[in-house]
């Protein structure tokens, strides 16, 4: 069985595994004795995988929405495993089979010249000033900076619009197995 080798995926595999098997997250969402690198107020985004490497699930926030980086998890990770539209909800009989990872996010910065992003290196939001779409660095398959750019369109439905039209901000992830 997968074993995470950070806090931080050991949380989010916690926060999975309580959460599909009882629902009741309570006790972790209450605890007073929160690890020092949970304690920082970040965003994040949890990403559940098969063990084949298939995507189950991924959700997370471009601004923190909690007080720290423990509460964050727990509610990427609820949404993770349970309202990623792609996915039905996790079933029990699936823990056996997901490995969990978390990506902590620097702080967005608005991007001049996409010439400047590297796929490997950069996550990526494109908007039009409504609607928005993200894709993480370094994604296994996108190599090139078109790539990472039309498919967060796609993901923002603005797929048809012309780069000039829309804004690019870049951010960095570090990303905990």
């Amino acid at each position: 069985m997968y074993q995470p080798k950070t806090i931080y995926a050991k949380h989010a595999l916690n926060v999975v595994t309580t959460y599909v098997k009882t629902g009741d997250l309570t006790a972790l969402k209450k605890q007073k004795e929160i690890p020092e690198e949970l304690q920082i107020r970040r965003s994040c985004f949890v990403t559940l995988h098969h063990i084949d490497g298939s995507l189950r699930g991924c959700i997370g926030t471009l601004e923190p929405q909690y007080k720290n980086l423990w509460l964050e998890i727990i509610s990427n990770g609820v949404a993770a495993c349970s309202r990623d539209s792609r996915f039905p909800p996790l079933a029990p009989n699936e823990l056996e089979n997901v490995e969990v990872s978390v990506d902590v996010l620097s702080e967005p910065e608005k991007v001049q010249d996409t010439s400047t992003l590297n796929p490997k290196k950069y996550g990526i939001i494109v908007t039009d000033g409504f609607r928005r779409g993200v894709l993480l660095p370094d994604i296994d398959g996108i190599d090139t900076v078109e790539q990472q750019i039309n498919i967060a369109k796609r993901k923002a439905g603005l797929g048809s619009m012309l780069n000039d039209d829309l804004e690019f901000y870049s951010f960095t992830a570090t990303r905990y197995h």
